[in-house]
Formats: C-alpha cells, structure tokens, sequence
C-alpha cells in the first residue's frame, strides 16, 4: 500500500504534530520530579517521538516480512 508516498502533506503533518507533542510531553514530565504523573507523562511522550519514528519510516518498508 503507498498511501504514505502518496499522501507526503499529511505524512509530514503526522510527523511534527507527533514530534512536538512528545517533546512538550516529556519537558513537562521532567519538570515533575519525583511524581508518578511525571513518569506517566514521559512514558507517553516517547511513545508520541516513536510513533513519528514510525510514520516516517512506513513508505520505506520493504514488501517482505522476514530475514
């Protein structure tokens, strides 16, 4: 499927909405030290930096599955 190649506006869209919401995640769940909430907010940060990871590398995927 090359919906990703395709739709290169939305893709970088995608991207910096995930980016910078995870970095302001993760700057604000480091500002509370010592909290559970801040680690909560951390933990979701890099999941939001990681799924930009994801949606940038997704048109570069090869068709197989296995080494």
């Amino acid at each position: 499927m090359n919906f990703w190649k395709e739709h290169t506006g939305l893709r970088a869209l995608f991207i910096t909405g995930f980016f910078f919401a995870g970095l302001i995640l993760v700057i604000a769940g480091w500002k509370q030290t010592g909290q559970l909430s801040g680690l909560g907010l951390m933990i979701l940060g890099v999941a939001l930096l990681l799924a930009a990871l994801m949606v940038y590398n997704k048109p570069f995927e090869s068709g197989s599955k296995g080494l």
